[in-house]
């Protein structure tokens, strides 16, 4: 039996003469956090869709609990435990909390052939799950276009996870939040690891990943430049290592070498 969750072995991926991907390799254990890290164009969006069954990998291969796979939809994927939760969230704003936490999954009750949904009962899983998160939802009937980006995104993660969710991979999951919200989700994805959950979390902010990952893989132009433990890396050579990072760090220099002048 494997120790692994998922491992995506020398996955690569092409588009015509454009290699989009080329021997991506990942491994996530049980109640890990995995932070997938890279620039605009790195190769992130490509990478979920391949790992979500949206693409198929053109080489390599995708092992689930120590068995070879192969996603023919990302509905496969789904039963196979790999939620996704991309940045839209696929939330209905003008729908209720309710209804778009079970989104189709909704509680029925009656006798067979005259079922009807069961609103009582979703509303308290609603807001019992909610709750759980710290996230008080006084009228689990109310739109979720009331609430704020953390919640929503909170929200998401939670339906994933209630619905059996092994693996959740979060697609830039604090790029539209503030401070304290971002903080709110982060909170929130620790405790789900926590309890047994492994997390892929897809970002290009390394002040966001560093303080909940475990491991981290970086990507630059489709490749992957490794993975390391935190033990193994500081914050600063993440940063260096991303796309920009040491264009980043020339203009810091510049502009106190500016700054100098202008003082002079």
């Amino acid at each position: 039996m494997s120790n692994y969750l998922v491992e995506f072995n020398n996955i690569s991926k092409f588009f015509g003469k454009v290699i989009a991907l080329k021997d991506v390799t990942m491994k996530l254990k049980k109640g890990e956090i995995m932070c997938l890290l890279g620039d605009n164009g790195a190769g992130k969006s490509t990478l979920i869709k391949t790992l979500s069954g949206v693409h198929k990998p053109d080489e390599g291969e995708i092992i689930v609990e120590g068995k070879k796979t192969i996603f023919a939809s990302p509905k496969d994927a789904l039963d196979m435990g790999i939620a996704t939760v991309y940045q839209d969230l696929a939330l209905v704003s003008l729908m209720s909390v309710t209804r778009n936490f079970f989104m189709g999954r909704e509680p029925q009750k009656g006798l067979p052939g005259l079922k009807t949904f069961d609103i009582d009962k979703a509303n308290e899983i609603a807001s019992e799950r909610m709750g759980q998160i710290g996230i008080d939802v006084r009228d689990p009937s109310q739109a979720v276009g009331t609430m704020s980006g953390g919640e929503r995104q909170c929200l998401a993660i939670s339906r994933a996870i209630y619905f059996g969710a092994k693996v959740l991979i979060l697609d830039e999951p604090t790029s539209a939040l503030g401070v304290h919200q971002a903080s709110v989700v982060l909170k929130y994805i620790v405790k789900a690891a926590s309890q047994g959950l492994g997390v892929i979390l897809i970002t290009h902010n390394v002040h966001h990943a560093y303080p909940v990952g475990n491991r981290f893989t970086v990507l630059n132009r489709g490749k992957s430049l490794g993975t390391y433990s935190k033990k193994d890396i500081s914050r600063e050579k993440l940063l260096s290592m991303m796309a920009g990072g040491e264009e980043l760090s020339k203009l810091e220099v510049e502009l106190k070498e500016m700054d100098r002048i202008s003082k002079i």
